[in-house]
């Protein structure tokens, strides 16, 4: 059975629950899972990469290419 066919018989399955619980377990399961795939992934920046990232920073502010922290906040706000 290939990876569609799983998960289209997960769904259906899933859609048949009755139990708070198990869906509870199965949410925590599915977000602990992805967060330890993210993590097995990740890759450290190398120095230059983090140099470059330090520079485009700089002449962003120099060019006043910068947004404040309360105004992030406020755009944040508006997004819920």
């Amino acid at each position: 059975m290939d990876l569609h066919a799983r998960k289209i018989l997960f769904v259906q399955e899933f859609l048949r629950l009755q139990n708070e619980d198990i869906i509870g377990g199965l949410e925590k399961l599915m977000k602990k899972r992805k967060a330890e795939l993210f993590e097995k992934e990740l890759q450290p920046m190398s120095i230059d990469q983090f140099n470059e990232e330090i520079d485009l920073s700089v002449e962003d502010s120099k060019q006043d290419n910068i947004t404040d922290v309360n105004t992030l906040k406020n755009k944040i706000d508006q997004w819920s």
